[in-house]
């Protein structure tokens, strides 16, 4: 769909942004972005040219003014921190780099200005001292997409909010923040259809065990069968182990701290101005200290994997068991029935013998679901 008025600027700097990247595909660009070649073109222009403010329709203050006296360069630091109070000098130090300023001092200066003007309480300081945790982490863009709620937050108008993040693995990247009215399996797949027909589609997702695409048994969902047919691996955390999430828990605590924490908004629309306000300096904007300070849009490509709009047929291997699912999940094998998710009703699965003797796997797709024992 063409880009709605309210967000324009905001996807003008991400089509840019990963445009300018080395090996970009203009063309491919703009088919995802739903844009014409000459307007994908014009705006990577502009931008070249004039930054940020080439990319808007109005005129907007500079971003670029150097640091020439001590007195302008406090002022430019605690303009920053003033803009996101969460941010201690690491952070402030990549961003003026970023928009940048000559002779940015380093981050424990930036610190000393932070705690002369009385800006640093004792739990920031810790955090600047604390060394970026080492996590392991995919190495291509789309190779892992991790997917998660952030519980809910009340409206002031009535009702909640539900907030559904996607963060890629490798860059991470925010694919999509959306401010859902309910956890259900329609609205998650409406807004996976959009970003995927957008980013293309990953390798794999994982998630938790919650509604709507698990349950505490780590069980499938229609949700994941029908991310599996697309071509995608599933798995799931561990019941319990909410580390298994790592990067999504980590964005979840940044979103609190930076946005959610301040004050809670009106409906659904005004969340979703908010998530897309900072959803943008997430993503091309705010340094992030376990990619080495770059910025998540730096490190990040669309899949080249297309979404397609009717799925093609499956082909199982010629000496593949077939049988299929009936509604309450079981199907037949050898005068036995068996039970399963009953998200596969009405699917084929096959039966392929297993290393050990007496057992058979169970896929679906390419996907291993399962094992029965002929024995019991």
């Amino acid at each position: 769909m063409p880009w709605q008025e309210q967000d324009r600027v905001s996807l003008r700097h991400e089509f840019v942004q990963l445009a300018s990247l080395p090996g970009a595909s203009i063309a491919a660009l703009c088919r995802r972005y739903a844009i014409s070649r000459k307007t994908g073109y014009k705006w990577l222009k502009r931008y070249q040219r004039d930054g940020l403010e080439g990319l808007a329709d109005r005129s907007r203050r500079p971003h670029h003014s150097p640091l020439k006296t001590p007195s302008a360069l406090e002022a430019q630091v605690l303009a920053v921190r003033r803009e996101e109070p969460v941010w201690g000098g690491r952070t402030i130090r990549r961003i003026l780099i970023n928009q940048g300023h000559p002779e940015v001092p380093s981050a424990s200066t930036i610190t000393a200005i932070l705690h002369r003007h009385g800006c640093l309480a004792s739990a920031d300081e810790v955090l600047e001292r604390q060394a970026p945790f080492k996590r392991f982490e995919h190495p291509h863009p789309n190779d892992l997409w991790q997917m998660d709620f952030k519980g809910h937050v009340g409206l002031r108008l009535g009702g909640r909010c539900y907030p559904l993040n996607i963060i890629d693995d490798h860059s991470r990247f925010n694919i999509a923040l959306r401010a859902l009215a309910g956890e259900r399996r329609v609205l998650v797949q409406q807004v996976l259809i959009e970003v995927f027909r957008q980013y293309g589609l990953p390798y794999r997702m994982t998630m938790d065990n919650g509604k709507p695409w698990g349950n505490q048994f780590g069980g499938y969902t229609r949700l994941t069968v029908w991310l599996i047919r697309l071509g995608i691996r599933v798995s799931h955390s561990r019941p319990y182990h909410p580390q298994t999430q790592g990067k999504a828990e980590r964005f979840h605590r940044t979103l609190h701290a930076e946005l959610l924490s301040k004050q809670p908004f009106g409906d659904l629309h005004e969340s979703q101005q908010a998530f897309d306000w900072w959803r943008e300096r997430y993503n091309l904007i705010r340094p992030n200290q376990a990619i080495d300070e770059s910025v998540p849009v730096a490190r990040y490509r669309p899949s080249p994997r297309a979404y397609p709009e009717t799925l093609p047929p499956f082909e199982y291997a010629p000496d593949d068991q077939l049988r299929r699912v009936g509604r309450q999940g079981q199907f037949s094998f050898q005068g036995r029935i068996y039970k399963i998710s009953e998200a596969f009703a009405g699917e084929h699965i096959a039966l392929r013998a297993a290393d050990k003797d007496g057992e058979l796997e169970l896929y679906y797709c390419h996907q291993k679901i399962g094992t029965i024992s002929l024995h019991i």
